[in-house]
C-alpha cells in the first residue's frame, strides 16, 4: 500500500484495447498514471508491450524523474525475483498551466497526476496582449521562484476562449478580448524559456478529462467536452484523440441558435447560446436583482447554495438552457460520455439535475443521462486545470522528448 492505493497487479488490469499508442514511453508513463503502483510485468501487459521493451522504457522514465520505485508498496515477498511496483512522484516534475479568462488570468502549477500545488489568480489591469503577457510571465516567475527548486518544470500549458491555433500557438481571435492573431505561444516561452502549447478551454480541460478524469476510461472510448464561462465552446474526442479540425478551429458554438435564448448577440442576431448563457450576462442580471455582494460567478453559486431562491433560479435557467445545447451535442455524437462544465451544475445537484433532465426531455437519442452525462472532474477549479492539462498531455504523449523541447525552447 502506498498513499491509501494498493500495488495494480496483472489480474487487476481490464483487457488490453485493440488500439495502442504511438510513443512507447507515453503508453508506459500512462500505465503508471492509470494504474501506479504498478509491477513493470503489469506494465507489460497494460501496454501490450515486451517485458524487454518495458525494462529499458522504464529506466528512461527513472533516468529523467517521471516515475519512481516504490519497494514499499511491494507487499510480502514471494517466490523468485521481487518485483518492485512504480508509481509517479508526488513532489517530483511538474507542470504549469495558465487561464486567461475574461476578467483574470490563472496560473497554477500541477504535478503529474494533475492535482493543484499551486494556484494564482489575478484579475487584469490592461487586457491587451502584451499587458496581459507581462503580468503571465510575472506570475510565472513568482511561481518558479517559490517552487523551481524543489519541482523541475517540463512545459507550460495555456488554455483560453475563443479560435486557437493550437500546432502555431496563436489566438487567432478572442472576441470577448478584443485579441486577433496573437502569437501566445512564441511569446511565453521568450519570457519564460519553457515550451508552450496552447488550446482552447474545452479541448485543455477535455485532454485533462482523458488523462484524469473521474470517467477517464470510458471517455478514451468517445467523449463531447461542453464549456461554459464568459466564453462557450466544445471539444470532442475519439479512440482517445481529441479533435481540432485542419483550421484548428472544432468546437465553435457560441453562436449556435437555441430555443428560449432571448438575449441579444454581438453578431447582431438573437437566440445566440453564448449570449444567454455567458458568465457576464449571468451576472449582469444576478447584479440588477441584488442577489450577489459581488460580480462574480463564484458568488452567485454561493448564494444559490445558501439558499437564496433568486440565484437558483437564475442557474436553474442556465442549466435548462444548457441542456438543450447539450442534447443537440448528444444526438450530433452519440458519445460514450458527456462532460459539462458549467459552475453551477458542477457545483449543484439543483443545477444538475436540471441539466439533465433537459438533455433527458430534448434528445432523441433515448440515452440513460445518468450514465452519460457527467459534471467536471474538477468542479471549482477548472480554470487551474485547463491550462495544466495542455502541458500535461504534451507530457504523456512523448515523455522522452521532452528534454529536447526545453533545450529547444
Amino acid at each position: 500500500m502506498i498513499d491509501g492505493r494498493r500495488t495494480t497487479r496483472r489480474d487487476d488490469l481490464p483487457p488490453a484495447g485493440s488500439r495502442r499508442s504511438h510513443d512507447s514511453a507515453g503508453a508506459v508513463l500512462r500505465a503508471v498514471l492509470d494504474h501506479g503502483p504498478i509491477a513493470r510485468s503489469s506494465v507489460a501487459r497494460a501496454t501490450r508491450l515486451s517485458a524487454a521493451s518495458v525494462s529499458g522504457l522504464v529506466g528512461s522514465l527513472l533516468e529523467r524523474g517521471l516515475v519512481r520505485e516504490v519497494p514499499e508498496a511491494a507487499g510480502k515477498p514471494g517466490i523468485g525475483r521481487p518485483h518492485v511496483p512504480l508509481d509517479l512522484p508526488a513532489d517530483g516534475p511538474a507542470v504549469i498551466g495558465v487561464h486567461i479568462a475574461v476578467p483574470r488570468i490563472t496560473v497554477s502549477l500541477l504535478d503529474l497526476r494533475g492535482r493543484i500545488v499551486v494556484q494564482v489568480q489575478e484579475p487584469h489591469g490592461r487586457t491587451d496582449p502584451a499587458s496581459v503577457i507581462a503580468a503571465i510571465g510575472a506570475r510565472i516567475a513568482a511561481v518558479r521562484r517559490r517552487h523551481g527548486a524543489r519541482r523541475r518544470i517540463l512545459g507550460l500549458g495555456v488554455a483560453t476562449g475563443g479560435w486557437v491555433d493550437s500546432p502555431h500557438g496563436t489566438i487567432v481571435e478572442h472576441p470577448a478580448l478584443g485579441w486577433r492573431d496573437v502569437p501566445i505561444a512564441a511569446a511565453l516561452a521568450e519570457v519564460t524559456g519553457l515550451p508552450v502549447r496552447t488550446d482552447t478551454n474545452s479541448r485543455a480541460l477535455l485532454r485533462g478529462e482523458l488523462l484524469f478524469g473521474a470517467v477517464a476510461g470510458r471517455a478514451r472510448e468517445s467523449a463531447v467536452h461542453l464549456f461554459a464561462g464568459n466564453v462557450v465552446d466544445v471539444a470532442f474526442a475519439t479512440g482517445g484523440a481529441v479533435h481540432q479540425g485542419p483550421r484548428s478551429a472544432s468546437g465553435a458554438v457560441a453562436h449556435l441558435p437555441i430555443e428560449g435564448c432571448r438575449e441579444a448577440c454581438s453578431c447582431g442576431r438573437v437566440g445566440c447560446l453564448q449570449a444567454a448563457v455567458s458568465e457576464r450576462v449571468l451576472i449582469r442580471r444576478a447584479v440588477t436583482a441584488g442577489l450577489v455582494d459581488r460580480p462574480e460567478i463564484p458568488a452567485l453559486v454561493e448564494a444559490a447554495a445558501a439558499g437564496s431562491a433568486g440565484a437558483i433560479e437564475l442557474l436553474r435557467e442556465r442549466a435548462r438552457l444548457m441542456g438543450r445545447a447539450a442534447a443537440l451535442l448528444l444526438d450530433l455524437f452519440d458519445p460514450e460520455v458527456l462532460i459539462v462544465a458549467e459552475a453551477g451544475a458542477n457545483q449543484l445537484p439543483e443545477s444538475l439535475a436540471t441539466l439533465r433532465a433537459e438533455i433527458a426531455a430534448r434528445s432523441s437519442a433515448g440515452a440513460d443521462v445518468d450514465r452519460v452525462v457527467f459534471p467536471s472532474s474538477f468542479p471549482g477549479t477548472v480554470l487551474a486545470v485547463a491550462g495544466g492539462a495542455v502541458a500535461l498531455d504534451q507530457v504523456y504523449a512523448s515523455p522522452l522528448d521532452l528534454q529536447a523541447r526545453l533545450k529547444a525552447s
